[in-house]
């Protein structure tokens, strides 16, 4: 029996691994600027109807470093429609988790992701000049965070006189140099929005956006001068800002844990662990203005404590299961209960999905455009040249050690 529970955790890893080395390979397309193969190897569906939350998020961002703008806020507009409320849960996805595993169900956005589409919808509509839709983006996302943030907080509540001291212990291993945020937030969507505003001499929505975004990150001098601005009523003239992502968020590989329950035996549960990307670059000159890392953890952390949970109370389930067909006095216990054994041990599995695409940091750089400032930028000459003198400026950078993607976009 324990042979046959082995081969069949073996087997679960297998099935992990192979989604973590799916994930890991688009990835590393992405890392080489080979956007098109990034999206290939995740969906042979290249229309977004057919296409699931996670192949929409990943091909609207790569549709938005080729620079395909209007077909990046299609896809992004696409996933929005499906993903009106990122709390629900229905009783058929609760149900076949129980039952299968969570891996068996469709990618369930986190809030950071909605907040994330928000952020490179801004951007698609920012390069097209499209600054009527850009401020409907805006104020969608300044509703959606609002809600995000009341149900996070019922979200951190959650089943929390569930945990017993054995659980507690795989909850709390290992996060204690987590570094977390205390809410849902995401201060880059909340400073471009606030540039949004200033630029265009909306003081008032300019004072809001950018006093969130100080709040969020209190140490940006960056984002404190253009507070200052809006709050004097004056616009900025001849500023370049600089938005670059270096790095990709944190990875999810599964874990398997075992307790031992009087009258019930040994049960086996599954649970996610993060791992995280090194080797991430610190643009000259810039500052930080989001950690993705931080933004991912204070949602995650929540989140694993009720899939810990919930897998603990599937598992406790199954192992009644096993045991009730074990002692049966049937004449076929020993097969009901070798097979029990396997669908316990086979349908223990946990979700490893993320939007593997998404970058560690974001860094911004404020300068006022002379020559020598423009040295500054994560741009080459050519794309210097397209900035102009007494004009304001928003530049995107993506930058890996093998690619740096760069869009600069002139505001009026």
């Amino acid at each position: 029996m324990r042979k046959l529970i082995f081969f069949c955790l073996f087997v679960l890893y297998g099935c992990a691994s192979s989604t973590q080395a799916h994930l890991d390979t688009i990835q590393n397309n992405f890392a080489h600027g080979d956007f098109k193969s990034a999206t290939q190897n995740l969906s042979s569906n290249t229309e977004p109807e057919k296409q699931n939350n996670l192949e929409l998020l990943i091909n609207g961002v790569t549709l938005f470093h080729e620079n395909e703008f209007k077909e990046s806020d299609s896809v992004f507009e696409e996933f929005n429609k499906r993903n009106l409320s990122e709390t629900d849960s229905s009783i058929v996805r609760e149900t076949t988790g129980l039952l299968f595993g969570q891996g068996i169900n469709s990618y369930k956005p986190y809030m950071m992701d909605s907040l994330f589409v928000s952020y490179y919808q801004l951007w698609d509509l920012l390069a097209m000049h499209d600054f009527k839709n850009a401020r409907v983006v805006i104020n969608q996302s300044y509703i959606r965070q609002q809600k995000m943030s009341t149900e996070y907080k019922k979200l951190i509540s959650d089943r929390k006189q569930d945990i017993t001291p054995e659980l507690q212990e795989i909850i709390g291993k290992n996060t204690s140099d987590w570094v977390m945020f205390n809410d849902i937030m995401n201060p880059a969507l909340m400073y471009l929005s606030g540039i949004y505003f200033l630029t265009n001499g909306d003081f008032e929505n300019a004072i809001t956006y950018l006093k969130r975004a100080s709040g969020m990150v209190p140490d940006n001098t960056f984002i404190k001068q253009d507070l200052q601005l809006a709050q004097q009523y004056k616009k900025p003239t001849n500023i370049t800002w600089q938005f670059a992502e270096t790095g990709f968020a944190p990875r999810l590989h599964e874990q398997h844990a075992g307790l031992y329950l009087f009258n019930i035996g040994m049960i086996y549960f599954a649970f996610s662990e993060p791992y995280f990307s090194s080797g991430s670059i610190h643009p000259q000159n810039s500052q930080m203005l989001a950690n993705v890392d931080a933004m991912f953890l204070t949602e995650y952390n929540e989140y694993r404590t009720n899939e810990i949970l919930r897998s603990y109370a599937s598992a406790v389930s199954k192992a009644t299961l096993q045991a009730t067909m074990y002692n049966s006095h049937s004449s076929s216990a020993p097969l009901l209960g070798i097979l029990s054994s396997i669908y316990t041990v086979s349908s223990s599995n946990t979700d490893v999905r993320t939007w593997a695409t998404l970058p560690q940091y974001i860094y911004v750089t404020r300068i006022e455009n002379t020559k020598s400032n423009l040295n500054d930028l994560i741009v080459n000459d050519n794309i210097k040249s397209e900035i102009k003198p007494n004009t304001n400026n928003l530049v995107y950078v993506r930058m890996t050690p093998d690619i740096v993607d760069a869009k600069i976009i002139n505001l009026k």
